[in-house]
């Protein structure tokens, strides 16, 4: 049952300035995507960019957004995919970070890079938000 009446088809999410260098960026997307996902909305998470780094296991377990804030990013990502939401890793990303699909934490869903998310923003019954 959702928590409110939606027209939307899902959420698009795009990680485009979510660098794992500036953690303090990071939690809002997942919460985000989280909220939504708990609203029984369809949602992707499409890691691009350093973004696709969070994907390799170890990196999103060792940041906080905040000193303050109990969660890691991992907590974060993986409570948005408790409620549903699904991660896609751009290959040209992973390429161009040296990474493998094989190498990434169990949590993501595949691949799925701009073609795709263009996909989703062209879509009028989509909904579409970049970090």
């Amino acid at each position: 049952m959702s928590f409110v009446e939606h027209s939307a088809a899902g959420v698009a999410i795009l990680l485009w300035a979510s660098d794992p260098a500036q953690p303090e960026r990071l939690a809002t997307p997942f919460f985000h995507a989280a909220a939504a996902a708990a609203m029984d909305v369809p949602v992707e998470i499409y890691f691009s960019a350093a973004s696709v780094q969070l994907l390799v296991p170890g990196v999103a377990a060792a940041l906080r957004s905040s000193p303050q804030h109990d969660k890691t990013i991992l907590d974060a990502l993986r409570e948005a995919v408790t409620h549903g939401a699904r991660l896609l890793a751009c290959t040209d990303a992973l390429h161009a970070h040296g990474l493998a699909p094989s190498g990434l934490i169990p949590e993501c869903h595949g691949q799925g890079g701009a073609v795709q998310f263009m996909a989703r923003a062209l879509d009028t019954r989509w909904r579409t938000l970049v970090f």
